[in-house]
């Protein structure tokens, strides 16, 4: 006799897209973050242009940017739900600012080349641990 649940788990493992299942670890993991380190977290899909927001995710890239004498960091930030660009302008390296580190930014959001962006948000890293 076969355990339906364990097969229906493993049959999903097996044919659901990897992406898919990444997306929905990071909004799980992002979800248990919120609801013990902060009051007034949303979901990054649920921020609009103009919003103050407060989000927790990951920083799926972080790169250095400097073009015509402008530098600054820019990461690429994932809660599960949504992509937000978080760009702080003058600086060419943040220490812990990495890819893989969960984080919670603050900020405005804005709107440039049709992604939401967030220009030099305060922010707080979270211990590997988490």
């Amino acid at each position: 006799m076969t355990n339906t649940g364990l097969l229906k788990r493993l049959s999903k493992m097996l044919t659901e897209d990897l992406e898919d299942i990444e997306d929905e670890r990071v909004q799980r993991e992002c979800r248990e973050a919120s609801a013990q380190h902060a009051t007034g977290v949303q979901p990054a899909r649920e921020c609009t242009r103009g919003a103050h927001a407060v989000m927790i995710g990951e920083l799926r890239s972080v790169e250095t940017c400097s073009r015509n004498s402008h530098t600054g960091v820019r990461a690429e930030f994932f809660d599960g739900t949504d992509t937000v660009i978080l760009k702080w302008m003058g600086r060419n390296r943040i220490p812990g600012i990495e890819p893989g580190r969960r984080i919670t930014v603050r900020g405005r959001v804005a709107n440039a080349d049709g992604m939401k962006v967030v220009y030099n948000p305060e922010y707080e890293l979270h211990s590997t641990d988490e």
